[in-house]
């Protein structure tokens, strides 16, 4: 019953013209723009739809601007019909007339589901250079003026109960376990994609979080560091601010990163090489600091430079793991 990916999300925000300008500078395309509403479509099929927060077409959901509604792309209508039934052995569901099927994390998020045919996409990043192994002869790296995402990678957002709404999703909705960042987590990708996670709920009281289930931000993904960084810079010199953590690596899905602070809620995400996995993967469960960066430009107070090497196999995945003896070091 395979999910393949973010089909759609859909913003409620304060101000629709100036978010409507941070993601045209950000480097999506649009696909319609009336009034009451901006959509955007990236290359893949999925979309971003801006809507003003007192906008009646908006669910009800968490309070704060940002996503109020991820739409989950199914791969077929088969697919898409177990997983109703399924969930409406548990609880109340909603249908529209175009299949789409629609309720409620315990968090409180609304999700929808629907079928979707996601469009492969393509990128041909530059082969990197290094001493004694040079794969770039009489050949310089391409240059890029603007960054232009292809994908939704993944989303994120707070919730009372990290592991009761990665449990919901496992067993709702067949989600695998990619990480778990122990006081902070669960990262887990869909049963028919790829990437390291297509979503991941923090624990809403964590460090500087606010105590309540919100909306943390939205990873797009761009094809390199260069497209990353480049993207990054035509941002500031727009007027829009760095994000909390800025630019780096994280070492956890050893994904490159950039943070900008968005008006329409949260974070936007300019995300480049992490890993991907398949149901070979064995989840693994990190400290917090070691996992969420190798390195970084901006490191914030709340993380401080604890960066004892911790992480193991997951437990949960192990037969008799679990012991301090586990771990890395």
């Amino acid at each position: 019953m395979p999910i393949v990916g973010i089909e759609t999300l859909v913003y409620g925000v304060e101000d629709l013209d100036l978010c409507t300008r941070f993601f045209d500078d950000f480097g999506l395309v649009q696909h319609n723009r009336t009034n009451a509403m901006t959509h955007y479509r990236l290359d893949e099929g999925s979309n971003i739809i801006l809507r003003h927060l007192d906008d009646p077409a908006l669910p009800d959901g968490f309070k704060d601007k940002g996503v109020k509604e991820i739409t989950w792309g199914v791969d077929s209508a088969e697919s898409l019909q177990m997983l109703a039934e399924r969930l409406e052995m548990h609880q109340p569901i909603s249908r529209t007339d175009d299949g789409t099927v629609r309720t409620k994390t315990p968090a409180g998020m609304n999700i929808a589901l629907k079928v979707w045919n996601r469009k492969k996409v393509t990128y041909a990043p530059d082969p990197v250079n290094a001493p004694g192994h040079v794969q770039r002869l009489n050949v310089q790296r391409k240059w890029k003026t603007r960054a232009r995402p292809k994908t939704i990678t993944h989303t994120v957002y707070t919730v009372p109960s990290p592991r009761g709404e990665f449990e919901w999703y496992r067993d709702m909705l067949n989600f695998r376990m990619s990480e778990e960042q122990i006081g902070m987590g669960f990262y887990m990708r869909c049963d028919g994609a790829n990437e390291h996670h297509n979503l991941f709920v923090i624990d809403m009281n964590f460090g500087p979080l606010p105590g309540y289930p919100v909306f943390h931000h939205t990873n797009f993904g761009v094809e390199d560091i260069d497209e990353l960084m480049v993207g990054t810079n035509y941002m500031t010199r727009r007027g829009w601010s760095i994000g909390t953590l800025g630019s780096g690596r994280h070492r956890i899905a050893s994904a490159l990163f950039s943070y900008i602070e968005s008006p329409a809620g949260g974070e936007a995400e300019y995300g480049a090489d992490s890993d991907y996995l398949d149901d070979n993967w064995i989840p693994r469960e990190w400290n917090q600091v070691f996992a969420t960066y190798s390195w970084m430009h901006k490191i914030p107070e709340f993380l401080g430079t604890d960066q004892k090497w911790q992480y193991r196999l997951h437990p949960d995945y192990v037969p008799g793991g679990g012991g301090d003896s586990d771990w890395e070091k």
